[in-house]
């Protein structure tokens, strides 16, 4: 078996010639001629194979034949490590060299039922970059495509395969490609791609995955892999959004981010000095250019279908109010759209991926307790968001908003240490948390879109009075809850928690 550890980079097909060019890729050593690689992957008609995260592969490049085993790894920032067993192929699967056990009775329990499933074509490049360390890269660029019947999807992108040196050696390659090439990390590899188009299913935008972390790390590992987690949901939404014009992508990557942020502040004292601050500014200017896209879905799916129902969109102004909300969330999208940018995308990505694999760690740091570093954390976050308590019992709109943000800290930082408590009791003060957090998320959109609204009609009577007639509509709802949300959050901030 040999341990394959590679990070993937995908870019537009016009750049192929740009990445040729490239100073690190011209001058690094050619390995052979490009070869046309033909490769058909195999599962059974139950696909039992995929449900095990297991990839066999057969591969032609001229008059050779090779079959290769492949296990799955989480890949993050496009950076992989995964068991591999290649050997020749003569025509009939053999599996004797798959020394992992799990892995070998799957395969000889399926060996008899194996079909293809789909087929990758591609041109590859390779050389060899050798660093200043002594570090071995292979620079594999790979043009073609995924095909499933008549079905196709495109191939371009570039592989960095480590033959000596470090993971992070990797990385360092990459972010140098990426100062001056539009370089996305990807996390698909093509098996996963194929499936994908084999069962006709699309990306769909990518909610945060639950916290993995146990007592046992130390804090900069139990950060690391938060981290980690976050940036994969940041990344696939962002991946997502550049090719779907679901609103979700776009909504999701913003939670990734001001997750991200969360994170920091929460784990800031065992970072470097200056690494909280920096990271945390250039996630905020990122999130930003998304805001008002996210913002003005809100309000018309949130605050104004609801109203047009039942004729109540015929009334005098109102249609026009629409018209005019439509038009600024198209122009919002649009310049989301602008804003995605897949080259910085991917250059921030890539540069947050390498300083994690960089963060510094002492003696202090590995010796902290993490269980009691979280309750700590905690109860900090909890006392803050009884300071923002106190000021919104005046119930005024911004100290509400306050509170609610204050909230929110509150649940991240229960969900990235929730491994470490009793999942029942978590559960129950998350989902009161949750309740509370949606109240005062309504009366904030309520808030915010009232604003809106009155700016843009100005001093037109006639849009002014479709704002009055909207904003009194939600009005019944609004003045109920906003009466009972301060006995929604008290038992959370002045209760029994799960974490004590």
């Amino acid at each position: 078996m040999s341990q394959e550890t590679e990070l993937k980079l995908s870019l537009p097909k016009r750049a192929v010639a740009a990445l040729r060019r490239h100073p690190l890729v011209a001058g690094a050593q050619r390995q052979g001629n490009a070869q046309t690689l033909d490769n058909t992957y195999y599962d059974t008609v139950d696909l039992a194979l995929k449900a095990r995260k297991v990839a066999v592969r057969t591969r032609r490049y001229g008059r050779t034949w090779l079959q290769t085993v492949k296990c799955a790894a989480r890949s993050t920032g496009g950076l992989s490590q995964r068991p591999e067993w290649e050997g020749p192929f003569d025509g009939a699967f053999d599996f004797s060299a798959v020394d992992d056990a799990t892995t070998a009775r799957l395969l000889a329990r399926h060996q008899d039922a194996l079909v293809p499933v789909f087929t990758t074509r591609f041109r590859r490049e390779t050389r060899l970059h050798r660093n200043a360390a002594g570090s071995e890269i292979l620079i594999m660029i790979d043009t073609g495509e995924v095909l499933v019947g008549e079905h196709s999807a495109p191939i371009c992108e570039v592989e960095l395969e480590l033959r000596s040196g470090t993971p992070t050696d990797l990385l360092e390659l990459a972010c140098e490609l990426a100062r001056t090439l539009p370089l996305i990390p990807a996390d698909l590899s093509k098996a996963e791609r194929g499936y994908r188009l084999f069962l006709g299913q699309s990306p769909r935008p990518q909610r945060a995955e639950a916290a993995t972390i146990d007592p046992a790390m130390n804090l900069v590992d139990a950060f690391r892999e938060l981290a980690f987690s976050a940036l994969r949901q940041w990344q696939a939404n962002a991946v997502g959004a550049m090719d779907h014009e679901d609103p979700e992508f776009i909504h999701q990557l913003r939670v990734a981010l001001r997750r991200l942020r969360s994170l920091l502040r929460l784990f800031a004292p065992a970072l470097p000095p200056g690494f909280v601050d920096d990271w945390n500014e250039q996630l905020r200017d990122t999130a930003n250019r998304f805001g008002d896209a996210r913002d003005l879905d809100v309000l018309h799916e949130e605050l104004l279908a609801p109203v047009i129902p039942d004729g109540l969109h015929e009334r005098p102004g109102l249609p026009r109010l629409l018209e005019i909300v439509a038009r600024a969330r198209d122009d919002a999208r649009a310049q989301a759209a602008r804003g995605l940018d897949g080259a910085g995308q991917g250059r921030l990505m890539l540069a947050f991926t390498l300083a994690l694999h960089t963060l510094p760690s002492n003696s202090l740091i590995v010796a902290a307790d993490l269980t009691t570093f979280a309750r700590l954390q905690l109860g900090r976050l909890r006392k803050k968001a009884r300071r923002r308590y106190g000021d919104a019992t005046s119930l005024i709109p911004t100290r509400l908003h306050a509170l609610r943000i204050a909230l929110k800290q509150l649940r991240y930082g229960i969900e990235f240490f929730a491994p470490l408590f009793p999942a029942r009791a978590l559960k129950r003060y998350q989902d009161t948390l949750a309740r509370a957090q949606t109240t005062l998320g309504f009366l904030n959109d309520v808030d915010v879109a009232r604003e809106r609204l009155e700016a843009w009609a100005g001093d037109d009577t006639e849009l002014y009075a479709a704002v009055n007639f909207v904003t009194g509509w939600h009005g019944p709802r609004y003045a109920r809850l906003r009466r009972r949300t301060l006995q929604e959050v008290e038992p959370l901030l002045w209760g029994k928690t799960p974490w004590a």
